[in-house]
């Protein structure tokens, strides 16, 4: 089975319609982050980008009289439910393997605790890596949904990251240019 690239991931209709609602830029670089604490942490940098890219495919604007109510959103968002939900049936669709899309969607589920009761969860890796690198980029009031990045960039970042995956796991890339 060829490897789904992130890139494959990124241009798919569906991911540019909610990466626009949540922030490209943010996906983008809270992808890159999870590259990096997957070396540290010893977890597969596949797995860990695709899940950091697609992590906040669940959000819902929340605004109120045409501005963003940062208080709304973290009284009534459930973006982590909805995005793993989104994730895991976009990721089949497009043939990624089940068990790493299921992977992929637990560590979109698990990536904040904001929606759950007060309590710790244990994090496996794989979550704990996402979880980090999104914390890595966030902005206070959620600014870092707002911060913009020209597409020809954003799809270079991309691209870079799956010449880095694939590099060090030995295989080909299927590039779609």
């Amino acid at each position: 089975m060829a490897r789904i690239t992130l890139e494959q991931i990124f241009i798919h209709p569906i991911t540019q319609k909610y990466l626009g609602r949540s922030g490209v830029a943010h996906a983008v670089a809270v992808a890159e982050h999870a590259y990096s604490f997957a070396q540290r942490y010893h977890v597969d940098p596949d797995l860990a980008t695709k899940a950091a890219l697609l992590h906040d495919v669940g959000h819902y604007t929340w605004y109120r009289d045409g501005e963003w109510d940062y208080e709304l959103y973290r009284e009534n968002d459930i973006h982590a439910i909805k995005g793993a939900s989104r994730a895991h049936k976009l990721l089949i669709r497009i043939g990624e393997d089940r068990h790493a899309a299921k992977e992929i969607a637990v560590a979109i589920l698990l990536h904040t605790d904001s929606y759950l009761p007060e309590g710790n969860l244990k994090l496996k890796p794989l979550q704990y890596v996402v979880a980090l690198a999104d914390e890595a980029d966030e902005e206070l009031g959620g600014k870092h949904h707002y911060r913009e990045i020209d597409d020809t960039e954003a799809l270079e970042r991309i691209r870079m990251l799956d010449l880095r995956i694939g590099n060090r796991s030995g295989e080909q890339n299927n590039q779609i240019i």
